[in-house]
């Protein structure tokens, strides 16, 4: 496929707190006006603190929740107006790993039951020894042996269970894997590992990746493209070069300079993000923890996606 596998535009997602009981209903908006094209055979990264949005924006583009707006598109197949059989159908095209292999497997089932289960829903017509052979096939290509088939998640490690994950997701052949922090739980020589056998996985099979996380490092090593997130809002986006080398927007710089330092000799910028006073309502929604907030920013225009003008003094020394 030429076009893009997964297709946004204009997503968003308002959440209500408080109620009747609590008197008066906020809203938060969790995503606002989110639009992205992932193209096969390439990994987009969503990066941003906790509650930016991220892990929300993932759920909405896997249909797990519903937007309040916007249009997604499945390998070409508007999804929005689907559900039911005619979801299922398509459902197979995007599939999920989620962040904690120790709660993201049954415990009760045994391996073999666990990644066969996407076959039983969108290949019935399957025998029983076809999907068992399916699973060793499977298991094998993310460096699980057959011997370990049988055997129940406790009896495996932490790389173990979110590779026993992966396979559950590939099982079905799908164009693109949506990874929600796929390493974060597990240690680092592990975490290496296991981005190298999704490297490895979508230069074989062309998967398209959705990849949210929190780890620069990680994003730097795995993702074509980045999309940095506050808020709800989209404040940067780029080529993984463009946004590691020359950020635009004061929150990506911040997010660069909290890093931890490799070298001693390793200089930071001289950014102090102020101390969470909340989110802008008008123009750039960064603006009230910026430490070098200018007039220009309450006017800014977030879909623009030109850089801050007040990021230009410091890119200058």
């Amino acid at each position: 496929m030429k076009g893009p596998v997964l297709q946004v535009a204009g997503l968003r997602k308002v959440f209500q707190r408080g109620g009747f009981l609590l008197g008066k209903r906020d809203e938060n908006v969790a995503v606002h006006d989110m639009s992205f094209a992932l193209l096969p055979g390439k990994t987009l990264a969503i990066v941003g603190e906790s509650g930016s949005g991220k892990s929300t924006t993932a759920r909405l583009a896997m249909r797990l929740l519903d937007a309040d707006l916007g249009e997604i598109s499945w390998a070409g197949t508007p999804v929005m107006a689907l559900s039911g059989g005619q979801l299922r159908k398509h459902r197979k095209r995007i599939q999920m790993v989620f962040q904690d292999p120790f709660a993201s497997l049954n415990p009760k089932m045994k391996i073999v039951d666990t990644v066969a289960e996407g076959l039983r829903v969108h290949q019935p017509h399957l025998s029983a020894a076809t999907r068992a052979e399916k699973v060793k096939q499977t298991l094998a290509l993310c460096g699980i042996g057959e011997e370990a088939m049988n055997r129940y998640p406790h009896q495996f490690s932490g790389g173990q269970r979110q590779r026993i994950g992966i396979a559950r997701a590939l099982i079905v052949e799908p164009d693109i894997l949506v990874l929600d922090e796929p390493v974060s739980a597990l240690d680092v020589s592990v975490q290496a590992q296991v981005l190298n056998l999704l490297k490895d996985l979508q230069q074989q099979k062309g998967l398209a990746y959705l990849f949210i996380s929190h780890d620069l490092s990680v994003v730097q090593h795995i993702a074509d493209d980045v999309l940095v997130m506050f808020a709800g809002h989209v404040v940067e986006s780029g080529s993984v070069d463009q946004v590691f080398h020359r950020p635009q927007h004061p929150y990506t710089q911040s997010l660069l300079d909290a890093r931890p330092i490799n070298h001693p000799n390793e200089r930071k910028s001289a950014l102090e993000i102020k101390a969470d006073e909340g989110v802008a309502k008008t123009g750039c929604v960064f603006a009230l923890r910026c430490p070098v907030v200018q007039v220009d920013c309450s006017s800014f225009d977030m879909q623009l996606n030109n850089g801050c003008a007040c990021l230009h003094p410091l890119t200058k020394g």
